[in-house]
């Protein structure tokens, strides 16, 4: 029988999606909804089982448990791009790779929940309510301000299009910027310089990988108002973390709103978590019982294609 690992269900939800009790003849599966300690630990725990269903990129799959994990047949991702999957080894060793559908308007909308929050000042007044007092700060309008968008994809247009409902002006950026998307959505099109500079609310919406790693260090920071927000609910290695934990506690900016980190799960002694100026998630752009829903059958979908020897979606 085909031991199947479910990774990283944080929630220990996966069972409100899945009829595992139906998959049981099948399949010896087991949830583990803690992290790894570490890649030892992934490689102790893991190695029996012969498929990996996985949480985005909440657990590295890199080319040492590829070559190390020798029962492994099958990795399933939730979504249809995971860089923490090392392609290129699961192909070596004949390990097939297959990946789900999702909504893409989680993530916009939790943008402008992040948005909305700074300009607000809801942690601040949120908190202050709960402790008895009533109007302690003063927010900001959107309304006329500059909203930069570093990428103008699938997720950047959306958060673009709620931007100019808002009345706001709006400005992109990315290595790849597709100007005919910009004359659509009525974005004006920029250097990287010029976005840093002239936005108000400075939103993230580029994929992971090296290309963008440190796009956002003190250099960038620095030259940013001293009103204004910066927004990441993309990858979290795109901004420098400790950089920007300088800029927060110094108020080179006003504040940011992060759904993304270096290290997930943010550790409890993290500095982020310790600043007025910092509205945090705990990467949920993409948690939502729709997504998931998706998520968990399309995974069982995939694995089953996958035993049936016709697998779907497959990622190469």
């Amino acid at each position: 029988m085909l031991k199947v690992a479910i990774l990283d269900d944080y929630q220990n939800i996966s069972q409100q999606f899945i009829d595992l009790e139906k998959l049981s003849g099948k399949y010896e599966i087991k949830i583990f909804n803690k992290p790894f300690e570490d890649e030892a630990d992934a490689l102790e725990k893991l190695s029996d089982f012969g498929a990996l269903l996985i949480m985005r990129e909440r657990t590295p799959i890199t080319k040492n448990l590829i070559e190390n994990l020798k029962n492994l047949k099958f990795i399933i991702t939730t979504g249809l791009t995971n860089k923490s999957i090392d392609l290129g080894a699961a192909k070596k060793r004949g390990i097939i790779v297959c990946g789900t559908e999702s909504n893409t308007n989680p993530t916009p909308e939790l943008t402008w929940a992040l948005i909305l929050g700074l300009a607000r000042n809801l942690k601040e007044e949120i908190d202050n309510m709960y402790q008895g007092y009533w109007q302690t700060t003063v927010g900001i309008e959107l309304k006329g301000k500059i909203l930069g968008l570093i990428g103008l994809g699938k997720v950047g247009s959306q958060v673009a299009k709620i931007g100019k409902a808002f009345g706001m002006q709006v400005m992109a950026w990315s290595e790849n910027l597709n100007l005919d998307i910009c004359k659509e959505l009525d974005v004006l099109p920029c250097t990287k310089d010029d976005l840093i500079k002239n936005s108000d609310f400075l939103s993230i919406h580029v994929q992971g990988g090296e290309r963008y790693k440190n796009c956002i260090t003190l250099k960038e920071l620095d030259k940013m108002k001293k009103t204004s927000f910066l927004i990441n609910t993309s990858r979290g290695p795109i901004v420098n973390e400790d950089d920007l934990i300088i800029a927060l506690s110094t108020n080179e900016i006003a504040g940011a709103g992060i759904d993304v980190f270096d290290k997930e799960p943010l550790s409890e002694n993290n500095k982020l978590r310790f600043l007025p100026n910092a509205l945090l998630t705990p990467h949920i752009g993409y948690v939502t019982a729709e997504n998931y829903n998706i998520y968990f059958n399309q995974m069982i979908e995939a694995l089953e294609s996958c035993t049936n020897n016709n697998p779907v979606r497959v990622i190469k």
